[in-house]
């Protein structure tokens, strides 16, 4: 199985990393121990939300549509309530 997956940085509320991977468990701790440069300034890090694909390569493909600008429309569209509930917790 492989694993599309998006990170929420716990530091700065709107800050979204999109990645794929064989093993979300071991990723994410990656993630939240540092070892990964493009998100080490943003640990900690919450899993908000996966896919999971028999392909690799329709992972990275599906990867790839969630980093562009119509890919997050979807994605913040799809977690509309999630998002609603972040926003409101870091208004408090």
């Amino acid at each position: 199985m492989y694993y599309v997956y998006i990170l929420r940085s716990l530091k700065r509320s709107n800050w979204l990393y999109k990645g794929v991977t064989s093993d979300l468990k071991r990723r994410l701790l990656e993630h939240n121990s540092g070892k990964n440069f493009s998100t080490a300034p943003y640990v900690p890090l919450k899993l908000i939300y996966y896919e999971a694909y028999l392909l690799k390569k329709d992972a990275e493909a599906r990867e790839k549509y969630l980093k562009t600008s119509m890919g997050m429309r979807v994605i913040k569209k799809q977690l509309k309530y999630l998002f609603e509930i972040l926003k409101n917790n870091m208004d408090k």
